[in-house]
């Protein structure tokens, strides 16, 4: 366990609780967890080996800058995950959840076939069916993603579900989402869903209830959003979390009509980290700075772990990572 050191005005607990990528605790037949525990003047305090799903470790208690501590865990053949800051108290446990996904890990997609959506998802499939000839073209359609790009389906319900959990002063973005966009039309800057984004029509109001949510300090604006969106509009980014937080980019110029609603493209996606220090501290995303898409298992991770770290409901679309 980490000890006290010089300096310090007594201890503090960080209560260490390890997931899968099934949302349940690590399987007990996991050996060789490595922990990291780095205070916040960037001092590792502990660096060892251990086996379970659930650890206790006292630390230093400082009462200043030095309590931001880091907390990261790693396996052989897992992903690496971590947190920062975990503000240690004197009085009071930190608890800390982090997820390790197996690197030979697969998107399971059990809970999430097409003939359970009308009754366990209805405002999704119907988001997902419409602008189909009939119910059997939309679900070759969802079917045929499941097989052949998985990756793009389970970022599809990364952002439903993360949209879906996102309070609106009238209700939620899929309130307002009509119909997912599946073709590419590169001449208007909209493409058809990829591993990182996906593009659709919605209600236009919905940019009032983003605006109206960024003036409650749910938002943030985006400063010049076609730089990074070719032909975006206006950008809002989500800033309840740490990391994984939505943003919804708007094409205010395409417009089209959809069941008599005037609607215009939202293009959502998520990032990994609202900034570069903590991506450099946790060492966590190889490839957030390389140019490379978006990785969904990372989106599934970061977010299942800001939401535990938030105390909201959790983060859960109908699929797995194991």
């Amino acid at each position: 366990m980490a000890t006290q050191s010089m300096g310090s005005n007594g201890q503090g607990t960080i209560l260490l609780n390890i997931f899968d990528g099934s949302r349940q605790p690590i399987g007990p037949g996991v050996k060789n967890l490595l922990v990291r525990i780095i205070d916040g003047n960037q001092k590792q305090l502990f660096s060892d080996f251990r086996s379970g799903s659930s650890f206790q470790f006292q630390v230093p208690f400082y009462d200043n800058f030095g309590d931001r501590y880091t907390v990261i865990a790693s396996g052989d053949r897992y992903k690496q995950a971590g947190v920062t800051p975990v503000n240690v108290q004197r009085t009071v446990p930190q608890t800390v959840e982090l997820m390790l996904l197996d690197e030979n890990a697969t998107f399971q997609f059990a809970n999430a076939k097409w003939s359970d959506l009308p009754q366990k998802y209805p405002e999704i499939h119907s988001i997902l069916a419409r602008g189909a000839a009939m119910e059997d073209d939309a679900q070759a359609r969802y079917e045929n993603l499941m097989e052949k790009d998985p990756a793009t389906l389970a970022c599809l319900w990364n952002l439903m579900t993360a949209m879906r959990d996102i309070d609106l002063p009238s209700g939620t973005p899929l309130t307002y989402l009509k119909q997912l966009i599946w073709v590419d039309m590169p001449d208007r800057n909209i493409f058809a869903p990829k591993q990182d984004r996906f593009y659709a029509y919605a209600d236009k109001a919905l940019v009032n209830q983003v605006q109206l949510a960024a003036q409650q300090n749910e938002f943030a604006p985006e400063l010049d959003p076609a730089a990074f969106h070719k032909g975006a509009t206006s950008s809002y980014k989500q800033v309840q979390f740490g990391e994984a937080n939505v943003q919804l980019t708007f094409h205010e110029g395409d417009t089209q009509i959809i069941d008599g609603t005037e609607c215009i493209v939202v293009e959502p996606d998520i990032d990994y980290y609202k900034d570069l220090a903590a991506h450099a501290l946790l060492e966590v995303i190889a490839n957030a700075l390389s140019g490379s898409l978006t990785d969904p298992k990372n989106v599934y991770v970061l977010r299942w772990i800001a939401g535990r770290r938030a105390g909201v409901p959790e983060f859960n679309p109908p699929y797995t990572i194991t």
